[in-house]
């Protein structure tokens, strides 16, 4: 029993001896990394003058705008080459017509096209035309049956001006195939440039194709004007060779993993300086709707160039000693944290782990040190009082009248008040960096290029909607046109499933009869009140009471006494084309300001959700007498500073009927103004302090606060003469350590009791 004892003593010792991971060192020392790190950062994030002459938001506004543009034009292209295939699809399945009556059917649908022509495709005879001259000699037409060759193509006319050329073929049984062709402009659709843009669309050698935007300024009879005109049209043309450059990347490689967005190349770039003013460019490559995908228009390697020049900003947002001053400050008090934690907790945990080891080896010749504070004391005091019955005394009487008295004391201040003392040194410089610094006020001046590009955009967006529901409309007299008077309901259900697959615009399509009767369907179930055509309006909304808006299309059958064509809109679909970044909240509001679409959650029929919105929407001229304009406003008031537009439904066309007005609105706050953006910096800064002060000091008292009170009072309840008793470590760390010699100095204790002809184990127990 005597040899396996000792074994047993020398195993615990060994393990006493040994460098424990864990324990107290750890926290500290990841605390002081983390302050230092926290430190730097500090430092080289506000070291440096904020000055930048350009705030980040106006050239991520350019690039958006860019963006807007380039998914305008390839919308656009698709939208002409799908309803130039399908009309003559749906010619090609009816009886022959000549070609006169297919294009003055298809100009009496679609006003797009600048100009159209049907050739004989084995004699090249042309056959018919409409509009500009279409050039008709820079169609190959032995290369029509290869894989490609009825794919769009670029034309240069002899006037440098450039045509995109789109083709269809016109079959029908016992005739000559025919060759449609349509050309048109590359100009860009429904952009609000305001009154100092220039768009341009480039190929993907850096050429021109057209541009937008300096025609105003070439007409005004000023040499400054003229020469400022002249140096424009210089850096655009150099700025579009850049461009295509950097278009030609892999859109893989040029944004972040998951940023989402966009799905083709953009970005922006800045030029030179001219009478304080900077050129910003923002450019973007058509692409398609979905990521990886392509279309027609995505073949043509083209892209969307747009210039603007901006105002800089030479005023200092923030001290370029503000980050020194800051580091300096953090260094001092997260010093005094870490001294408080070294000298309070790590060294008397430290000293009490080399007292319990001598004890429980047998040195009992020296007192026992104790420390000065919280449970290290009681634990001390606890050694003290082994030792001392280790060298014959009795618990009774290792125990003064003073010692309840000792004790109190001792817990006034523990070690959790000695963490909490250190936190609170730490949240002296992350509270008021958090909360007090760097605050950016009401005043903070916010870019006027930002509000006019919130009212373009927002005027942009409008007419990509008006134009995706005149599109929806012009699709819905396509059909009725080809329907015609003679067709039977199960030949038009044919044409109905036909243009839901091509146009996934439509939730439903059928034949509405005059009596109310659905001639023929395709898609979901009709949901017309009623199934009577309410008003004369080409779009309207069937009903307010619904839990979404209803937005249908009508196109009347020629020949059948008031029978209709009517097309569904899908609502999502309204959505879509409202989700572009940089705009904020976006909502489509109808002719009484109630919600009828938006690019978040919203109810429908719902109100805006404030007075000042009404007041914009109010302002933009829907009311009597007024003529519709956007317009943009920077709101300063309780709410904080935002930035909002609104754009009324402008132009020709079905969808002007609705009376509807785009809003759009956003917090300041959310842009990359130096101001904000020094104030996000200052948070995030005291964010990190306290994150790190946290984490460090909860994971000190999970590993050794916790296991120390529990400590603690094992230690008081051995002093006092509890043998019975077994003390197990929790972990092998200084408290472990400490664990481990209070159980060897009570197993010493009861070898000492037995010498002494104590009772035996079995006898207490009885």
């Amino acid at each position: 029993m005597a040899v396996s004892s000792a074994k047993r003593r020398h195993k615990v010792r060994r393990r006493a001896d040994m460098s424990l991971l864990g324990g107290i060192r750890p926290p500290i020392a990841v605390l002081s990394a983390l302050l230092l790190a926290l430190a730097g950062l500090t430092a080289l994030g506000f070291g440096k003058p904020d000055n930048e002459p350009l705030p980040t938001a106006v050239r991520t506004s350019q690039q958006h705008f860019a963006e807007d543009g380039a998914i305008a034009l390839r919308a656009s292209l698709d939208e002409s080459i799908t309803d130039l295939n399908r009309t003559a699809a749906l010619f090609n399945a009816g009886d022959p017509v000549s070609a006169d009556t297919v294009l003055d059917k298809l100009g009496n649908v679609y006003q797009k096209w600048r100009g159209s022509a049907i050739v004989e495709i084995t004699s090249g005879k042309l056959l018919a035309a409409r509009g500009e001259n279409v050039p008709l000699l820079a169609v190959d037409r032995e290369k029509l049956s290869e894989k490609d060759g009825l794919a769009p193509r670029m034309v240069r006319l002899k006037n440098g001006e450039t045509r995109l050329l789109t083709f269809a073929l016109l079959s029908w049984e016992g005739k000559p195939q025919q060759l449609l062709i349509t050309s048109n402009s590359l100009k860009v659709p429904g952009i609000s440039l305001g009154k100092f843009r220039v768009i341009a669309v480039v190929d993907s050698g850096g050429t021109i194709l057209s541009s937008d935007g300096l025609r105003a300024a070439e007409d005004i009879p000023s040499k400054t004007v003229e020469d400022e005109v002249k140096e424009t049209k210089k850096q655009l043309r150099t700025f579009a060779k850049l461009a295509a450059e950097k278009s030609a990347a892999n859109p893989v490689t040029t944004k972040e993993p998951g940023s989402g967005g966009f799905f083709g190349v953009s970005g922006t770039m800045t030029g030179s300086r001219i009478s304080q003013e900077r050129p910003v460019v923002g450019y973007a490559t058509l692409a398609a709707p979905e990521a990886g995908g392509s279309t027609d228009a995505t073949g043509l390697g083209l892209s969307v160039v747009t210039l603007v020049t901006v105002p800089e900003n030479t005023s200092r947002v923030t001290d370029p000693l503000f980050g020194l001053v800051a580091a300096a400050a953090l260094l001092v008090i997260g010093a005094l944290a870490v001294a408080l934690l070294l000298g309070t907790v790590q060294r008397p945990l430290i000293r009490l782990f080399l007292e319990s080891r001598r004890l429980s080896r047998g040195d009992l010749t020296r007192p026992v040190t104790v420390p000065r504070f919280g449970e290290a004391r009681r634990i001390g005091d606890a050694l003290e009082r082994l030792r001392l019955q280790l060298l014959g005394g009795t618990p009774a009487e290792t125990s003064d009248g003073n010692d309840d008295a000792k004790r109190r004391r001792g817990r006034r201040v523990g070690t959790r008040a000695l963490l909490a003392g250190g936190g609170i040194l730490l949240l002296i410089w992350s509270a008021p960096m958090m909360l007090l610094l760097n605050r950016a006020g009401d005043t903070i001046v916010v870019p006027q290029q930002l509000v006019n590009d919130q009212r373009d955009r927002t005027d942009t967006l409008t007419d990509r909607v008006r134009r995706a529901l005149n599109e929806g409309h012009a699709d819905l007299l396509s059909v009725a046109t080809l329907i015609g008077d003679q067709t039977a309901p199960a030949d038009m259900a044919t044409v109905l499933e036909r243009t839901m697959t091509e146009h996934p615009r439509y939730r439903s399509l059928y034949v509405l009869s005059p009596d109310g009767t659905v001639l023929a369907k395709a898609g979901d179930s009709p949901q017309h009140p009623g199934g009577k055509r309410t008003g004369n309006a080409p779009i309207a909304v069937l009903s307010t009471d619904s839990k979404e808006p209803q937005v249908a299309g009508y196109a009347e059958l020629p020949g059948r006494d008031g029978a209709l064509v009517v097309g569904e809109f899908r609502v999502d679909f309204l959505n879509s084309l409202l989700k572009r970044p940089g705009l904020g909240q976006i909502r489509i509001v109808d002719a009484e300001r109630r919600i009828v679409g938006a690019n978040t959650g919203y109810r429908a029929f719902q109100k805006l959700p404030s007075s000042r919105l009404d007041s914009l929407v109010s302002a933009t001229g829907q009311k009597v007498g007024l003529s519709p304009r956007p317009s943009g406003v920077l709101f300063r008031d309780g709410d904080g500073i935002q930035i909002a537009a609104a754009a009324p439904f402008a132009g020709g066309g079905a969808a002007k009927s609705l009376g509807w007005t785009v809003v759009s609105w956003q917090p300041a706050s959310a842009l990359a103004i130096p101001e904000y953006s020094a104030q996000n910096r200052t948070v995030l800064a005291g964010l990190l302090g306290v994150t790190a002060a946290a984490a460090c000091l909860g994971w000190l008292h999970i590993v050794v606060v916790r296991p120390l009170r529990e400590l603690a009072r094992q230690a008081e309840t051995l002093a006092d003469g509890d043998r019975r008793t077994v003390l197990y470590p929790r972990h092998h760390d200084e408290v472990g350590a400490i664990t481990r010699s209070l159980e060897l100095l009570r197993q010493q204790l009861q070898e000492q009791r037995r010498r002494e002809g104590a009772p035996s184990a079995l006898a207490e127990r009885i």
